[in-house]
């Protein structure tokens, strides 16, 4: 039963899972480990939010706020060897982490400002079973990372127009997990630790002169280009805890699900001259719990199905304009085909709810995103040898 149902599930929980709190896209997952024998996955997956809203702060005239939320898409793939009985290896690559945020020019509160983000991982994982029940697992996974802020419109005040761009820089982090198996009721409980990846990354800062004092009178006399100048900062993409779990229910039925934490607040962007001039980062994100439950059943030899949710609260209504929305809920329906014993073929579709947000700016409230949606659609092949 594990295995016919394999195909289904893991595209719920890995490529299916498109759409997560914060600046996390997939879920780092290691589930490929528990594959049967040897098998090589292809995936590709694509989510399309959709974040409309309003101005809401006067002075600024009240305005609509037109999707600033772009599609994105997740290619990835995954290989797993057993190297004897009780060792065993995987690769995987994808895109964990990523941003792609663009307000129209026209809008007078935060019109122009658009953030790009994107990462590359690849993870390299061991696995060794102690005996049926008990296994332990870890490795380690090199990431890149870049990306691109800039800041426009009546909200940002004496910084609009400043952009920062952050230099692709690799950087190491690791993964470590436990799991327990009882495989005659196919029960799995695998525990997964992410640890943060920390970038040095080499920035440009760039952006209008910032009115100062300089006769000590309490008015402004001249303008200096503050914002202006080379360097680095430390950018660190979030660690995460996942618990994965699945059992079977009945004959050819598994129940499954997982509860992911992930330290959003250990991402920061605190360029220097722009913290000179601010006291402040440009992002500030909040810590999310996301849960998930589902069930896949076998419906033939051949076919199997699953259907999940996940729910991830919001953390408060107040949030970056670069990240406009805060919890999800998400509903997935997936499916795989045994073209044969080696090929299988799975697919899956989901439908998110966004959380409303209030983007804000020296913690006043600008604008009001709220009833938005999304979809997503993922794609695996699976080859076993």
């Amino acid at each position: 039963m594990t295995t016919s149902l394999t195909g289904a599930t893991c595209l719920v929980l890995t490529a299916g899972a498109v759409h997560a709190g914060g600046i996390e896209r997939t879920t780092q997952s290691a589930l490929v480990l528990f594959e049967t024998g040897n098998v090589l996955e292809f995936s590709l997956a694509y989510a399309d939010p959709r974040l409309t809203g309003r101005n809401t702060s006067p002075p600024f005239p009240e305005q609509t706020l037109d999707d600033v939320a772009r599609g994105f898409a997740l290619p990835s793939f995954a290989l797993k060897y057993d190297l004897t009985e009780d060792w065993a290896l995987a690769l995987i690559y994808d895109r964990p982490f990523g941003a792609d945020v663009a307000y129209q020019d026209d809008n007078a509160v935060f019109g122009g400002t658009t953030t790009q983000a994107s990462t590359h991982a690849l993870t390299a994982l061991a696995r060794y079973r102690f005996n049926d029940t008990f296994s332990a697992f870890g490795g380690v996974r090199l990431q890149q990372a870049d990306g691109r802020i800039h800041l426009q419109g009546a909200a940002y005040g004496a910084v609009s127009g400043y952009t920062v761009d952050l230099d692709p820089n690799v950087a190491l982090g690791y993964v470590a997990g436990v799991a327990y198996q009882i495989p005659d009721i196919a029960l799995r409980v695998v525990l997964t630790y992410n640890s943060a990846v920390s970038h040095d990354m080499e920035i440009n800062e760039s952006g209008p002169a910032i009115p100062v004092d300089t006769t000590g009178d309490g008015v402004p006399d001249t303008a200096l280009p503050l914002l202006n100048g080379d360097g680095s900062t430390e950018v660190r993409t979030p660690s995460s805890w996942t618990l994965d779990f699945q059992t079977g229910i009945m004959a050819d039925t598994l129940l499954f699900g997982s509860v992911r934490y992930v330290r959003h607040s250990e991402f920061r962007v605190d360029p220097k001259h722009f913290e000179t001039v601010t006291n402040d980062g440009l992002i500030d994100l909040d810590d999310t719990t996301a849960w998930t439950l589902g069930v896949g059943r076998k419906v033939t030899d051949r076919v199997s199905a699953a259907l999940s949710a996940t729910y991830e609260g919001p953390t408060g209504r107040l949030v970056s304009p670069l990240a406009p929305t805060t919890g999800y809920t998400q509903v997935r329906l997936s499916g795989s085909y045994a073209v044969n014993e080696r090929l299988t073929v799975s697919g899956g579709l989901s439908h998110f709810w966004l959380g409303d947000g209030r983007p804000q700016t020296a913690q006043t409230a600008r604008a009001d995103f709220g009833d938005n949606t999304g979809w997503g659609v993922g794609l695996k092949l699976a080859y076993r040898f």
